[in-house]
């Protein structure tokens, strides 16, 4: 009886978390890395997380290190500060409480030879367009995925980048070579909003999609070409491609 209890009180406050998390205008990723440190806490620890002693969050954090990257144990960490001082409405009084160790690590950048390989080998139209608009303009993944029609401004040769990194909006140059790709692309689906609408309906369907082209897919796709193609770079942001392939 106390575990059921305990379980629905922690649902509520769980909700009210997420909206404190919208509210607070929090990227789409953040709001995800925060409600699910939320969610694990809550089984770790019978759903009540509200008063937990510095030991208790000590061996849970300690737990996680072992198993987890720094990256999602401090995203696990912020979470539980978030909920914290949003939900529970207490200081937060533990400011070092992780200290991840300081690592520099240079980015992976593709050379022109390997991104046309990536190119060619890549068979599905949307996804090969959609690789070689990122790496020519050096977009993130989220960033081309919310490409509109209305964000290419051809006159001045350039691409509105909307609610970037810091939830900030900016302008990148757009090559003539990437604008000849991007138009004839669209002249395949002829969505009015999307320039790259999601596949499910197929070709038929991609006229009228409301949504992009799945992350996951596209991840998943590029996973495989990069290995067929014998890369073990990270393709995640950024490669020069000033040669355009044939498309």
């Amino acid at each position: 009886m106390k575990t059921f209890t305990a379980k629905a009180e922690f649902d509520q406050r769980y909700q009210t978390h997420l909206q404190h998390l919208k509210l607070k205008g929090l990227q789409p990723k953040s709001i995800d890395a925060y409600s699910r440190a939320i969610r694990h806490m809550g089984d770790y620890f019978d759903y009540q997380i509200d008063n937990l002693s510095p030991a208790q969050l000590t061996d849970y954090f300690s737990s996680l290190v072992d198993s987890h990257s720094w990256s999602a144990v401090k995203h696990d960490l912020y979470g539980y500060k978030f909920y914290t001082q949003h939900v529970l409405g207490k200081p937060w009084d533990m400011p070092d409480f992780i200290k991840p160790p300081k690592t520099q690590r240079l980015p992976d950048i593709l050379t022109v030879q390997q991104a046309q390989q990536i190119f060619s080998r890549t068979r599905i139209l949307s996804y090969r367009v959609f690789y070689f608009t990122l790496y020519s303009m050096g977009l993130r993944l989220s960033e081309g995925l919310a490409l509109r029609v209305g964000d290419i401004d051809a006159d001045r040769h350039r691409v509105h980048i909307r609610d970037a990194k810091g939830n900030r909006d900016r302008l990148v140059p757009l090559p003539e070579a990437t604008l000849g790709v991007l138009r004839r692309f669209w002249q395949t689906h002829r969505n009015p909003e999307l320039l790259f609408p999601n596949r499910r309906g197929g070709l038929a369907g991609a006229h009228s999609a409301c949504t992009p082209l799945n992350a996951a897919g596209v991840q998943q796709t590029l996973h495989l070409v990069t290995r067929d193609c014998g890369l073990k770079k990270r393709s995640r942001h950024t490669a020069c491609a000033t040669a355009m392939p044939r498309i």
